[in-house]
């Protein structure tokens, strides 16, 4: 049986009464450690010691309002789940604190202990999480040398996520993962398999789309020496080498219709030929693919073979926009600047208030790819420890109507390589790194005449 989850859970609450009736509603369960604080200032100088699971916050404090509290806590402790406890039930101060990063917002009566007791065991669920979460990154770290990132997040979407990741790790059934671009969709086929029973063996990584199509076959699939101009020894594929492990298909529904029935057969009979040979060859992989396409809508528009949609179907997952996941860009931005800066020996860095509220109100049409590229950035052009609003190279608040269009993403992505490139001096190789794109990516935008060295 699993031992019961030890939660951390300060009390901020003026009222002596209330306070005490908190205390003892919340500290009847002995893993609670509960402690209980009467103004803002006193909970704020324990925090410079020890940090909580769980806050409720009084809206009504002697020494400061509620929201100015809320942002406080929030910047202290962001992974914290804040319950803000209110004598009056107003609906607009409820939006906006939630807004704000508050987890709920409950109004004060005498069954309020009761709903907190209840609303604990959401909390304990995601606590859960993020210190698995935590254990996974520190298994994957010592694994691949940090090569692979924990996939963070306190919202409902991305606990569900995890649960479909854990249990797709106990079995070999093939992962079919949808979402736009930059919501991490390599980071799922990942975490499976770092989850999974295959963990020490092979993880290989095709994007489809990045692949010549003349070229895709051999790739996936290997050749034999002879078997077209330049194949001067024989070539083992991308199956092949994933044997025993994980090959993670991205971007597969841009396979063309004729490599799309190799495919199926290949899978059908976990045998392959190689090109330009006859010899079948037996694999045994653990099958991931990815797009950013309704793969369904391509079936019905002839583009995509149906029996191969089944094939791949497997068990769906679909990432959330960043956009819809609400105070996750914090959580999120604070786990980015904080390996940034470790891994370039940095001092540490933190969110000012106005840098904090344009990352809520961004929508990130690249998502969490687009999130790290401006957080790494802002590090970079931060004066002290401290992130402002300038700082972030983000455009503003959608245009009016008639103002003119908004950017598209590609004019977005050239202006996060320009101000990178600006900001490095021109180092293409550490734009690249800085990015996560490939150098090529960096030569070609700069022949193109889309950015520029100055």
């Amino acid at each position: 049986m699993e031992a019961p989850l030890p939660l951390s859970i300060f009390i901020v609450e003026d009222n002596e009464w209330y306070g005490e009736l908190l205390l003892h509603q919340l500290g009847r369960n002995p893993d609670h450690r509960v402690q209980r604080f009467s103004t803002a200032s006193e909970c704020l100088a324990q925090m410079a010691r020890e940090v909580p699971d769980v806050i409720t916050l009084d809206y009504s404090l002697p020494d400061a309002d509620g929201e100015h509290t809320l942002r406080q806590l929030r910047e202290r402790a962001p992974q914290a789940a804040i319950v803000v406890i209110s004598g009056q039930e107003d609906v607009a101060t409820a939006v906006t604190l939630l807004r704000l990063g508050a987890h709920d917002y409950l109004v004060k009566d005498a069954s309020t202990g009761e709903r907190l007791w209840n609303l604990l065991g959401q909390v304990r669920q995601q606590v859960r999480l993020r210190r698995e979460n935590e254990q996974l990154r520190q298994q994957l770290d010592a694994r691949n040398a940090g090569a692979s990132a924990p996939i963070l997040g306190a919202h409902p979407t991305i606990l569900r996520l995890q649960e479909l990741i854990s249990k797709a790790a106990r079995t070999t059934i093939t992962v079919s993962v949808s979402g736009e671009t930059g919501t991490g969709k390599e980071l799922v086929a990942q975490a499976i398999h770092a989850r999974s029973e295959r963990a020490g063996r092979p993880f290989v990584a095709v994007n489809m789309a990045a692949i010549p199509r003349e070229l895709l076959e051999s790739e996936l699939f290997g050749h034999e020496k002879g078997a077209f101009t330049g194949a001067v020894a024989r070539r083992v594929g991308r199956f092949e080498e994933a044997d025993g492990g994980t090959l993670f298909l991205d971007e597969v529904a841009d396979l063309e219709l004729s490599l799309q029935a190799k495919l199926l057969r290949v899978l059908q009979e976990r045998e392959l030929v190689r090109v330009g040979g006859r010899q079948r060859v037996a694999f045994d992989v653990r099958l991931v693919v990815a797009t950013h396409h309704d793969l369904l809508t391509e079936v019905q528009a002839g583009r995509f073979r149906e029996d191969l949609y089944y094939r791949l179907l497997g068990l769906p997952i679909a990432l959330p926009p960043l956009r819809e996941r609400g105070p996750d860009v914090l959580l999120l931005a604070e786990a980015f600047v904080q390996t940034f800066c470790q891994r370039n020996n940095l001092p540490p860095r933190r969110f000012g208030d106005d840098a904090r509220q344009r990352l809520l109100a961004h929508p990130f049409p690249g998502n969490v790819r687009e999130l790290k590229a401006v957080v790494e950035l802002a590090a970079v052009l931060a004066e002290g420890d401290l992130i402002r609003s300038p700082d972030l190279s983000l455009r503003g608040p959608a245009p009016a109507a008639g103002s003119g269009p908004a950017r598209t993403l590609r004019e977005e992505t050239t202006r996060l390589v320009q101000e990178c490139l600006d900001a490095l001096g021109g180092d293409v190789l550490a734009t690249a790194d800085r990015l996560g794109v490939g150098k090529s990516t960096i030569y070609r935008m700069i022949k193109q005449r889309s950015v520029q060295v100055r």
